[in-house]
């Protein structure tokens, strides 16, 4: 029995982390599962990191298997018993190539699109800039980080641990049905942000819904290192 849908790494994680009212996300959460907040405070989270490496089933993806993903996040908890899982809602996820997009959408009921992207990575010294970018409209939207080269792990119960520790992803099939699957990978060693762009027009990609985000400025920005990773091909319908 095959256990493992997709291997890959993650590099090089960019997360800029608004506040948000959770009535903008009631709309998107799956049946069965709970917004979780941070200190009282719902947020969603706008990603940008380099997917490198991509086998489905253990078999690489030639020519297509490195890429650049952009996504826009919340997150939720479910309460199986006295178990808790934290995971993620994808709002829209963003990748470059369109067979890619397909096969998310269709195995996973995920919502890809596909658009150009690229990144640019740049390494002096002891600092790092990391850039990514997304063709929307005809117009180049980005998100970049001056970052310190070296790392450290997350504290216990900080902002950085509860937004990288999630380890389920779950998305909504309708109104009833939800869907969940594992994602695996060790705990991120992350970059100490030094400063930080964002080029978004959140209301043109993501909907009026989140058009208070392009005047906002966010919470806060991270960088994760990344690592290998592996998501479950076994989905729970609940």
């Amino acid at each position: 029995m095959v256990n493992t849908f997709l291997k890959a790494k993650w590099e090089n994680l960019i997360m800029a982390n608004y506040e948000i009212a959770p009535s903008c996300l009631l709309p998107y959460l799956p049946n069965g599962v709970e917004l979780d907040y941070f200190q009282g405070k719902a947020y969603v989270s706008l990603v940008g990191f380099l997917f490198k490496d991509t086998s489905i089933f253990n078999i690489p993806i030639p020519f297509l298997g490195t890429f650049e993903e952009v996504n826009l996040r919340f997150y939720v908890v479910r309460k199986i018993g006295n178990e808790l899982r934290r995971g993620v809602v994808f709002i829209n996820e963003t990748v470059p190539n369109k067979a890619v997009a397909w096969v998310a959408n269709k195995l996973y009921k995920e919502h890809y699109t596909s658009i150009p992207t690229k990144h640019n990575w740049v390494f002096k010294g002891d600092t790092k800039e990391i850039q990514y970018q997304w063709k929307v409209q005809s117009k180049w939207n980005g998100i970049e980080v001056n970052a310190s080269a070296s790392s450290h792990k997350m504290v216990a119960g900080s902002i950085e641990e509860y937004i990288f520790e999630h380890y389920y992803g779950y998305t909504k099939v309708d109104d009833t049905q939800s869907i969940e699957y594992k994602i695996n990978h060790p705990s991120w060693m992350i970059n100490d942000i030094h400063d930080y762009k964002i080029d978004c027009d959140f209301s043109a990609f993501y909907g009026d819904e989140f058009s208070v985000l392009n005047s906002e400025k966010p919470h806060s920005v991270m960088l994760a290192e990344g690592s290998g990773i592996s998501v479950d091909w076994k989905r729970i319908s609940f």
